[in-house]
Formats: structure tokens, C-alpha cells, sequence
């Protein structure tokens, strides 16, 4: 255990945390400042961004020091975790420095930009013996995790099958700057490595993961529209999906995705089981990690579906947090899991050998789409697919 860690065991965990532009404010300003700002384990300490201007007015925004260069932020001696907030493009270097500097790293997912960038960080990250963290945070929504919790006790008998739909709100025919790397295959944010992992993320963490999976990724909108200057892109990157697999407990699981958003609910999953079903809802949004889930459940001789209330256990961790994004997108749940982790020496919240087995899977899926042969998915070979 590094000198960081063992000191964050006895103190307040200073974090630093890289993308925080009050000017331009993305997911770091919205999630990951009030979370930390919130949870009495963490302390922020330091904030960067990508120039001087705006890493001034971030340091006058949170009354922390302000850096233009992340390396900066990396080596200030109060900073013990990393927060990695920015595009994937980046993740990869600032990882790799973090680890090198001896300090834990949390990472929003993707880890990186291939299967081989998230294997070099596991193996450097194990060498150097640091603790680190990836943001696939579906898990921690409370109806996922009392879904899972009712399934364990039999509520619905013996789970069959599982059906999963969502939207992923980008990936339309008109998109603005800010998104236009996501529709470049090559560019590491494809629907699939986004808002499809973080839902798959979810559905094994109920269910358990794929034995084998099937999958035809399209693109049905050959081009996308720059809203902001008015150019057009040639799009590389899918924006329709269906994945078919059997998961290593029999169970058929189906999911599907699409861009754009729904009429209807733009999340819909439904758990089938000898002796009931379970549905998880959301009204906006179908990227599973970052909106609120409701939960509806019937078995035995109901005939509809009802209305299943949180137990209030499931959020106790993140009281102090207040309405908004924090809560909503689990960020605060997350964080609260990596304190306890990081309290009582566990190992429950996904780290970047979690990461490593996703971006696997993503190879998988991406070979079972371009040959349409199913695939074996072994999520524990050394090397990519």
C-alpha cells in the first residue's frame, strides 16, 4: 500500500480532481465536485483544467488550487486520488502518470482507447501496487441494487430471461461540436463502449456475466449535421445495436439500443422469472448510470405490475448529498463505496481490472457484430480479442 493510501485511511482523502472548467462545465462540475464536496471522507484539494484562465477561475470557483497542467495536479502533495473527468482520449496518459506518482486513480469509463491501453494500466497500476477505480457506478443506483437484492431472495423464482432497452440520447443525424468525436468509431466513445457498457455493466451485476453473445452494431444515419457551423461528418461509429447472449447462469439476455431519445420510457428492463418479473423504468435518459431508475415488480398471482418503494438503506450512505446530478447519476454512491473500500482494506468497487474485463467484452461484441458468428466470451484472456 502506498504512503497516499495508508495516509487516506487516516484523514480526509484529498482529491484532485482533472476536467473542473467552471466556464464550460462538464460532468466533474456537475457530479463529481458536489459528491466529493458532500461525503465527510473526501476533502477536494485541487482542480486543473485545460489552460490558465480556466483553471484560475475554477480555483476562485472551489477555493482550491487551480492547475493548467495535470501533471501539476498529480504531484501537489495533498492530493491522494485522481479524478479523471475528462474525454477517453485522454485517460490513458493521465492514468499512467497518476500511478507512476504513486497516487489512486479513479477513471471515468472507458478506461482508455483500446483493450491493450487498459491492460498496460492494470499491469502498471498492480506493480506499483495503487489502488484504482473506474466509473461504471449503474451498479450503484438504489433499484438496481434492491432489484438485485429481491432477486437473491427469490422474489421472482428462478430468473429465465431478461429483456434491455434504452436510448442514448446522442448519435442522432444532428449533433454540436462538443459530441462530434463520438460518432468516429475509432475514437473510443462509441454508443456501444458508453452508453451500452454502462448498461451491460448493470445487467451483469444482477444477472451475472455472458457465456457467449451474439451482436449486429449499424449505422442507420450515414451522416451527422454540425449544428454549430453547419458541417457534415461522415459517421463511422454505430447508432443501433442488438446484442443476444445466454449468461453463464442460462439466463437469455437481450439488449438493444438506439440513438436519440423515446416516446415512451427511454430505459425499459425487464427480469423474467419462474414465479414473477421485475421492471426498472426511466421517464429521460436511457443511459443507465447517470438517471434515476424507478422499479415496479409483480409475481405469484398478481396480475399487473406494482409500484416497488426503495428501502431508505439504499441511500443512507449518500444523506448529505444534496438533489441534482450527484445523487442522480450515483457519482455520491460510488464514492461513498470506494471510502468504505478504502476504510475497511475491501475490494468492492469496479477497479480497472473490472475495466480491463469490459473492454474485453466490448472486443467481443465487436467481432460477434463484424463476423455474425457467436462468440465464446472469456473475459480473462491476457490479451485482447
Amino acid at each position: 500500500m502506498s504512503n497516499h493510501q495508508q495516509q487516506a485511511n487516516h484523514k480526509k482523502i484529498g482529491v484532485g480532481i482533472i476536467g473542473a472548467s467552471p466556464s464550460n462545465p462538464g460532468w466533474a462540475v456537475a457530479a463529481h465536485i458536489p459528491a466529493v464536496q458532500a461525503l465527510p471522507d473526501f476533502q477536494l484539494v485541487a482542480v486543473s483544467t485545460s489552460n490558465r484562465e480556466s483553471a484560475e477561475a475554477a480555483a476562485e470557483a472551489f477555493g482550491v488550487p487551480g492547475f493548467d497542467n495535470y501533471q501539476d495536479l498529480i504531484q501537489h502533495p495533498d492530493v491522494d486520488l485522481v479524478v479523471i473527468a475528462i474525454n477517453v482520449q485522454y485517460h490513458y496518459d493521465i492514468a499512467r502518470a497518476a500511478i507512476e506518482a504513486g497516487k489512486m486513480v479513479y477513471s471515468e469509463w472507458p478506461l482508455g482507447m483500446s483493450t491493450e491501453q487498459a491492460q498496460d494500466l492494470v499491469n502498471r497500476a498492480k506493480e506499483a501496487g495503487v489502488r484504482t477505480f473506474i466509473g461504471l457506478q449503474a451498479r450503484y443506483s438504489p433499484a438496481i441494487q434492491h432489484a438485485r437484492d429481491l432477486i437473491t431472495q427469490g422474489y421472482i423464482g428462478n430468473v429465465l430471461a431478461t429483456t434491455l432497452s434504452g436510448t442514448a440520447l446522442i448519435w442522432e443525424p444532428v449533433t454540436i461540436q462538443k459530441f462530434a468525436y463520438t460518432y468516429d468509431v475509432n475514437a473510443g466513445a462509441t454508443m456501444l463502449a458508453s452508453a451500452g457498457l454502462h448498461a451491460i455493466d448493470g445487467l451483469n451485476y444482477v444477472l451475472g456475466d455472458y457465456d457467449n453473445v451474439s451482436a449486429k452494431l449499424e449505422v442507420r444515419h450515414p451522416e451527422v449535421q454540425i449544428a454549430d457551423n453547419g458541417t457534415t461528418l461522415k459517421v463511422t461509429a454505430p447508432d443501433h445495436m442488438a446484442i443476444i447472449g445466454t449468461l453463464e447462469s442460462g439466463v437469455l439476455a437481450t439488449t438493444l439500443y438506439r440513438s436519440g431519445t423515446s416516446r415512451d420510457f427511454d430505459l425499459r428492463w425487464e427480469i423474467i422469472g419462474t414465479d414473477g418479473e421485475l421492471v426498472i423504468t426511466a421517464d429521460f435518459n436511457g443511459n443507465m448510470q447517470n438517471t434515476e431508475l424507478k422499479l415496479r415488480g409483480g409475481k405469484g398471482e398478481d396480475k399487473t405490475l406494482g409500484e416497488i418503494v426503495i428501502p431508505s438503506q439504499y441511500t443512507e450512505d449518500i444523506e448529505s448529498i444534496p438533489e441534482g446530478p450527484a445523487r442522480s447519476s450515483n457519482i455520491g454512491k460510488f464514492y461513498a463505496s470506494l471510502a468504505k473500500d478504502l476504510r475497511e482494506g475491501t475490494t468492492e468497487t469496479p477497479d480497472f481490472a473490472h475495466a480491463l474485463k469490459r473492454h474485453r467484452l466490448y472486443d467481443t461484441i465487436m467481432t460477434a457484430s463484424r463476423t455474425g458468428v457467436e462468440q465464446k466470451v472469456n473475459e480473462t484472456n491476457t490479451t485482447s480479442h
